[in-house]
């Protein structure tokens, strides 16, 4: 299995469980990773034989726009099953990070994994 990762994805979303923290847009923190088989890629050298990371950020700052969460479980959940729907992923492992939404605490988050 191959992965492409994307890094400390920073967008912007309302996430929380009381409805004034949902009034305001908040940074969030993403670290994906997202399984396909990447060898065609390796010897074609077409973005069209592999996942174009670009499309993939571009559509989770959308989709995250256009939504609101209270729970950091359910926009991970729903990063991931646009992931495996939209672009095809074989599995996704996302990581959701919360900083500084506590005093004294650098972030919250989950990690949650899906495979189709």
């Amino acid at each position: 299995m191959d992965t492409i990762f994307l890094e400390q994805v920073k967008v912007q979303t309302k996430l929380g469980v009381p409805e004034w923290e949902r009034m305001v847009e908040q940074t969030i923190i993403l670290d994906i990773e997202i399984g396909y088989d990447l060898s065609k890629a390796g010897t074609s050298d077409s973005i069209k034989d592999t996942i174009d990371y670009g499309a993939v950020v571009a559509r989770i700052r959308e989709t995250l726009r256009q939504n609101s969460f209270q729970l950091v479980e359910a926009l991970a959940e729903h990063i991931c099953q646009l992931i495996l729907s939209e672009f095809k992923a074989l599995n996704v492992k996302i990581n959701v990070a919360k900083p500084a939404i506590l005093p004294g605490l650098k972030a919250l988050g989950v990690t949650i994994e899906r495979a189709i």
